[in-house]
Order: structure tokens, then sequence, then C-alpha cells
């Protein structure tokens, strides 16, 4: 059977920031173990999607819906000979969470979506609907603000009763803390010494907890964020020898390396692709 060319096309919503859809098909692709800052909505449209996520290994069919948290760390590969083809819809917890909790949702500030795959069809039917107007350069802001917004009410009528505890767990909160950290130096050098000084916690065990809780180590993190970063200011139009320099990578090869696993091709290609669209 001849190969089918892996492709991927970013669009960001022209409309509302931080809101970006992907158009993939791939059939010798797979995704490194990687994370975003956003909620990932992705609909399995042909062949089939494995991946794995949250402590278990998933197989989504045709129609199926699957979730990523901002920060959940996954993979991801074509499960069969077919090509696999499947949208995936990126929101940022900024655009998000307002909507959740306008539409019923309690704490929106912590809500996490307990579910990794879906069969909800009129979910589906709204990721598809703003993936498509995205897609299509829709020259209405309200229809797209709409259509985000039913996909906030249907997540919050299918979670709507989440009331998350007032009281993180005492480990949970010191690792959000080394996690803050991270996030807030992530254009410097950081020693495991430095980052578990602000969990309050002894390195190793902190290393040992961390990974437990991210499913990641704190340096696979670091390199996790600073490749979203750079994404960030590739699409913005920042020089790429820039870019290489300001997040530490040792050179564009490098570079390389860290961001086609995440994003399906080049750090040149994808800022030329945005440059394109």
């Amino acid at each position: 059977m001849m190969k089918h060319e892996n492709q991927f096309q970013y669009i960001k919503s022209q409309h509302l920031d931080q809101v970006t859809v992907l158009q993939a098909e791939m059939d010798d692709f797979s995704y490194g173990k990687h994370s975003h800052e956003e909620f990932s909505f992705g609909v399995t449209l042909a062949g089939r999607q494995d991946f794995f996520a949250s402590g278990a290994f998933h197989r989504s069919h045709p129609g199926n819906i699957i979730i990523f948290n901002p920060g959940e760390v996954h993979d991801g590969h074509s499960g069969t000979d077919d090509t696999l083809q499947y949208r995936m819809l990126y929101v940022h917890p900024n655009q998000l969470k307002p909507m959740l909790s306008s539409a019923g949702i309690k704490q929106s500030e912590d809500f996490q979506i307990v579910d990794t795959m879906l069969d909800d069809p009129l979910l589906r039917q709204h990721i598809l609907n703003m993936a498509l107007l995205i897609e299509n350069k829709t020259n209405d802001k309200l229809q797209q603000e709409c259509e985000l917004y039913q996909v906030a009410l249907s997540i919050a009528q299918r979670y709507g009763e989440y009331s998350p505890e007032h009281k993180r767990r005492k480990v949970d909160r010191l690792l959000l803390q080394a996690r803050d950290f991270i996030q807030e130096n992530i254009q410097s050098d950081m020693s495991l010494d430095e980052i578990s000084q602000h969990a309050n916690l002894s390195k190793y065990h902190f290393l040992r907890l961390f990974r437990q809780q991210f499913g990641i180590t704190p340096h696979q993190y670091i390199l996790n964020c600073r490749v979203n970063r750079a994404r960030e200011d590739l699409e913005s139009g920042t020089p790429l020898d820039d870019v290489v320099f300001q997040y530490g990578f040792s050179d564009l090869s490098h570079f390389n390396r860290r961001f086609k696993p995440t994003y399906g091709m080049t750090p040149r290609q994808y800022q030329q692709h945005f440059i394109r669209y």
C-alpha cells in the first residue's frame, strides 16, 4: 500500500486570541511525549488514533472525542495501516474558563475534564463546527464566539456538578508551586536543587513526585514549556535564530529535534506555515 504523506496544518482564529485548529493526516508519524498550555479537543475522522495519556493507553475510532487538559502529558500515532485523519481544537484557558463559569461550572479556575475520551454527538458537532469556522476564516467574530460558547456549554452540561475540593493535598500544592516557578523562569537555567527548594522538598523526593504527578521529569517539562513558548514567538514573527538563542537550545538542530515530535514539522516550516496562512 502506498503511504500517504503526513500533513499538518495549523490555523489560528482571526477573531479569538489563543484559539487554533489543527488539520492532521498521518501514517508513519509519532508524537513524542508532550503537553500544551491549552485545552485540546480532538475528533478522530478516519483511521485509528492510538495514544497514552492519564496513565492509560487509548484507542480512538472515528467519531470519538479526545480531550487533554492544559499541561496533560500525552503522545500519539496512527494505530492502523489506514491514514489517520483528525481535527484538534486548541483553546487557551483564558478564553474557555470565563465561558465555563458563565455556563455553570463552579470554580472554573480549577476545572479539569475528567474524561480523556468521549462519545458525545452534540459536543463533537460543536467542536467540528468551531474548527470549520476557523478553517474557512469566517469573517464573523460573533459567530465564532457563540460556537465556542456552545462547546463550553456542552462541557458544562456534562460536568456541571463539578466542584473541586477547596483544600488541595499538600503535596499537590507544593508541586504546583514548583511548576509555577518553572513557568515564570522558563528562559533561565534552573537546577534540580533550585526547583525542589521552591517545593520545599528534597530534590530526589521531588523528582519522584513530579514524575508521578506530571508524567515526565522536570527536565522534560522545562523543554516542553520552552518549545510551547518558542512556538508562540514563531507565530508572532520572531526571527528563528533569536528564538533558538532565547530559549536556550544549543543550535537549530537541537531545536528541530525538540519541536518536530510535538508539532509535526520543523520550526522553520511552522513559521513559514503561519506567514503563508
